[in-house]
């Protein structure tokens, strides 16, 4: 669901891909033996292709990494089929397109396009998840109990067809009108099951809605949205793979985790105070995660206590092992132990998390390859994130700030999110949301956390990426 858009003028990225070094293409040698893959995809011995899997993701996806199938299994629970494109099979361990992929990391998102972990050939070709086209894929087949409890995995690899591209709205239309395609007409009732279980868990979501900048003719459009639930229940099947996953991997003593600690007490006491003074109702009883899937993220108050929350989830990093088990193998915000596995086609990660699973559940040995490079793969991961994230940060403030360059001087209606107390030279202020258009941004003032404000711009300017507003 759009919350608010507001047009741009034409922008132009250029400067932050320069800045961030993002390559602007493939070295001759990986493009080549990419194509000489795609020309020749790999067939598992294994069919599949009777299971009618679909693929739900963003309209405008073409690099598809996950398909679902969700049953009911005789006799009560779910059966979930879940395919996850066969990256590993596409990418020859020591050849020129592995050594681009480490280099890379992951897939960098701009608004003018993106930097792709792999060539176009595979990621949107012959390794991605299209529509009525054979692939080769890692299938996950995880059976629940009628609680929601998980009482086998099996993975192999095997040949599948997707049946159908579906996009989250449309989904959702499809949904609230009670007519979902059979492969996922079960997806919104166990997706709630699932998110129920994790809340039971501890598990903390932060329900804050994705501020993006879109094309939109010859300019761009600053865009507020909130996921509409299949966003929610879609993730929570991925989140299922990830524990599964995890858990085959501390079996086996080896693996790549995905881990984060738990929420500091000191962090979640904070918060309550915090709510009390936003006078927002915690009951003692009910966890942090539990008061947060109530919150409306479009209400100033629950809006400030969600940027608050944010603190309870700082510390995100993978995790590698080989032999003793890692001092910290959960995930505070999952609140279980969890691997990224599936989204190869965009995470380095996920390919080599993988391996590893279907090395130990096939009761082999891990290929060498993997098991020497997991122990590399945190710092390349950690490196990439940071990227990633000054991207879509870097972007989002360049919007904002050509946005708002002519209106210098105007006041505009604002929500307080946090609030910094005055030291030495440096002014009291905090964050504040405008009404219209949809910006975030830094504030000078005397601020009520939570509260409406009327607020002046004072700097919008594009060459620093820069936004700053003083209390009216």
């Amino acid at each position: 669901m759009v919350i608010r858009r507001v047009v741009a003028p034409r922008i132009d990225f250029g400067a932050l891909r320069r800045e961030l070094e993002l390559p602007t293409r493939f070295p001759l040698a990986a493009q080549r033996e990419a194509d000489e893959v795609a020309a020749r995809p790999p067939r598992p011995d294994t069919d599949r292709t009777e299971i009618s899997f679909v693929t739900i993701d963003p309209a405008t996806s073409t690099d598809l990494d996950q398909a679902m199938f969700l049953a009911r299994r005789t006799g009560g629970g779910y059966r979930v089929r879940y395919a996850i494109a066969d990256v590993a099979a596409h990418v020859p361990p020591d050849g020129p397109l592995a050594a681009e992929t480490w280099r890379r990391g992951q897939t960098i998102y701009l608004p003018d396009g993106k930097i792709p972990l792999h060539p176009e050939t595979l990621s949107e070709g012959s390794a991605s998840l299209l529509p009525d086209v054979d692939r080769a894929a890692v299938v996950w087949t995880i059976d629940l109990a009628s609680d929601g409890a998980v009482v086998a995995v099996d993975l192999e690899r095997a040949l599948v067809r997707s049946r159908a591209k579906l996009d989250y709205v449309g989904a959702q239309a499809a949904a609230d009108a009670g007519r979902l395609p059979e492969p996922i007409a079960l997806l919104p009732e166990l997706g709630k099951l699932l998110l129920d279980r994790g809340l039971d868990r501890g598990a903390v979501n932060l329900p804050l809605p994705e501020q993006d900048v879109e094309p939109d003719g010859d300019g761009w459009r600053l865009v507020l949205r909130a996921p509409v639930p299949m966003e929610d229940y879609n993730a929570q099947i991925s989140l299922l793979t990830g524990m599964a996953a995890g858990d085959i991997m501390l079996a086996g003593r080896i693996g790549l985790l995905r881990t984060m600690p738990d929420p500091d007490p000191a962090a979640v006491r904070r918060l309550r105070v915090a709510a009390g003074g936003l006078g927002i109702d915690w009951p003692a009883e009910l966890s942090v995660g539990r008061l947060l899937a109530t919150i409306d993220p479009a209400q100033p108050r629950a809006a400030a206590l969600l940027d608050q929350a944010a603190e309870l989830m700082r510390g995100a990093g993978y995790t590698a092992f080989d032999g003793d088990q890692p001092s910290i193998a959960r995930h505070g915000g999952v609140a279980a132990t969890y691997a990224h596995v599936t989204a190869p086609l965009r995470r380095l990660a996920d390919r080599y998390a993988t391996e590893v699973c279907l090395a130990l559940h096939a009761g082999g040995e891990v290929p060498e390859h993997v098991r020497s490079a997991l122990p590399r793969l945190p710092a390349v991961m950690a490196g990439t994130d940071r990227v990633a994230s000054a991207a879509g940060r870097g972007a989002i403030e360049l919007a904002e700030a050509v946005l708002l360059r002519e209106r210098v001087g105007d006041t505009f209606e604002a929500a307080v999110l946090d609030v910094t107390g005055g030291t030495g030279d440096r002014p009291p202020g905090g964050t504040v949301a405008l009404d219209e258009p949809p910006v975030r941004a830094r504030c000078t003032g005397e601020l009520p956390l939570g509260e409406r404000v009327t607020v002046r711009l004072v700097t919008a300017d594009p060459d620093k990426r820069r936004v700053r507003f003083a209390k009216a």
